[in-house]
């Protein structure tokens, strides 16, 4: 029965620059039989597969609207792009209302000035945002060419050419878009990015994406801190007995639900000081992720006396494990090292799982790098529609970057 229903559906296309190829739009994934999504969603990617794009829809974080473009050859699809529409402001994105009450606390007034300063400007900075990615991710997980012909400068020009013509049709539904965005290239698929700044986007970065490149003779986690310097060693082994009171579960679907009002908790008060911030996750999300995604995500949770103290999430993308939400009790952190065990714990199950590269994502970089991930620059591309307002996004941007002065890259392995 789907396949008579794709057999005989029709997009309305939109004719692209390039010879024989249109783009449709759609609102929502449902609009788009089952079977015509699958046809084209890369196999290697679950991020832009069918199943978890349903799970996002379902269970948005606050304010969030979706749509889609399916490229077609001839009637054939060759190519599909995810669209994620949001209100960004900067001030909330970059955890401005802690930073204003840092600027308070701080003895130096220069420091406090300039806190105010970058307060004053990102409460002026706010955009509707289309999005060509996905905001709760990093990496590249927007868009996907299946020729090989289409995944260089071409594919990059027809991207381009069907946001503008997916920004005219949500303006048509009444929403009025400010800004375009396209996150996040790789430092390889950088070259590829130079087309979108042809189109007067403007390149810039935020924190970088964190991520441990897993070694094949790490057979287990043992050979893992055998890799380990002396100094690094001796500090993993404190952090386990720190959080050896710790006892260490992994949630059952049923165990989820139980417990799904403690983990949002614990998460949001991670989530709240992270300084940089652009979504507000669904309550609900995680749980739909294990009912829909039952073999590829998993949740642990951490008890100290039979209490939720912890848990943290992980999918399994391909080759690549994700490190997903997580959330703790700050209180409980310094005296049990709940934070850094959870990384350990993280490496444990990415080696278990034989996976080449562990993705951490954004955000507490050093500490992230003390367990071996390296910072990855990803580059993001934004155009503003107006063009006096575009010329300052760059130098905007930089200035809002969230900073970390005291980052220092560590490097754990002998």
């Amino acid at each position: 029965m789907t396949t008579n229903l794709t057999s005989s559906f029709e997009p309305q296309l939109e004719p692209l620059s390039a010879n024989g190829i249109g783009v449709a739009y759609f609102s929502s994934i449902t609009a788009i039989p089952r079977l015509e999504w699958q046809r084209v969603q890369p196999t290697d990617n679950l991020f832009l597969q069918r199943d978890y794009l349903e799970v996002l829809e379902n269970h948005p974080p606050r304010g969030m609207r979706f749509a889609y473009l399916l490229f077609y050859h001839q009637l054939r699809p060759v190519g599909l792009a995810v669209l994620q529409l949001q209100h960004i402001r900067a001030s909330e994105s970059l955890g401005c209302e802690q930073s204003r009450t840092e600027a308070h606390r701080s003895p130096c007034f220069f420091t406090a000035y300039g806190r105010f300063l970058k307060n004053f400007v990102a409460n002026r900075v706010e955009f509707n945002t289309m999005v060509c990615g996905n905001l709760l991710l990093t990496g590249e997980h927007g868009w996907y060419f299946k020729p090989p012909e289409l995944r260089g400068n071409k594919g990059q020009q027809l991207l381009v050419e069907a946001m503008h013509h997916a920004k005219r049709e949500i303006e048509r539904q009444g929403l009025l878009l400010s800004a375009m965005l396209v996150k996040d290239y790789y430092p390889e698929r950088r070259p590829g990015g130079q087309m979108l700044v042809k189109r007067h986007f403007n390149e810039f970065t935020v924190q970088p994406n964190m991520v441990l490149k897993l070694r094949p003779e790490w057979r287990g986690f043992d050979d893992y801190l055998g890799a380990f310097s002396s100094k690094y060693r001796v500090r993993a082994k404190r952090a386990f007995k720190k959080g050896k009171a710790l006892r260490k579960e992994e949630l059952t679907l049923a165990q989820m639900r139980h417990y799904e009002g403690e983990m949002y908790q614990l998460y949001r008060s991670v989530a709240e000081h992270s300084g940089f911030n652009l979504i507000n996750l669904n309550s609900h999300y995680l749980l739909a992720l294990k009912e829909q995604l039952p073999d590829a995500f998993r949740c642990y949770a951490y008890f100290l006396e039979d209490k939720l103290v912890a848990f943290y999430t992980s999918i399994a993308n391909g080759a690549e494990m994700e490190a997903h939400f997580l959330g703790f009790d700050k209180n409980l952190n310094a005296s049990h090292q709940i934070y850094l065990n959870i990384l350990y714990d993280l490496v444990r199950g990415a080696i278990d799982g034989q996976h080449d590269r562990l993705v951490f994502a954004r955000t507490a970089m050093e500490i992230k790098s003390s367990v071996g991930a390296e910072a990855i620059d990803m580059y993001c591309y934004l155009r503003h529609r107006n063009s006096i307002t575009n010329k300052l996004v760059h130098p905007l941007f930089d200035y809002l970057k969230p900073r970390e002065d005291d980052w220092k890259p560590r490097h754990p392995f002998k």
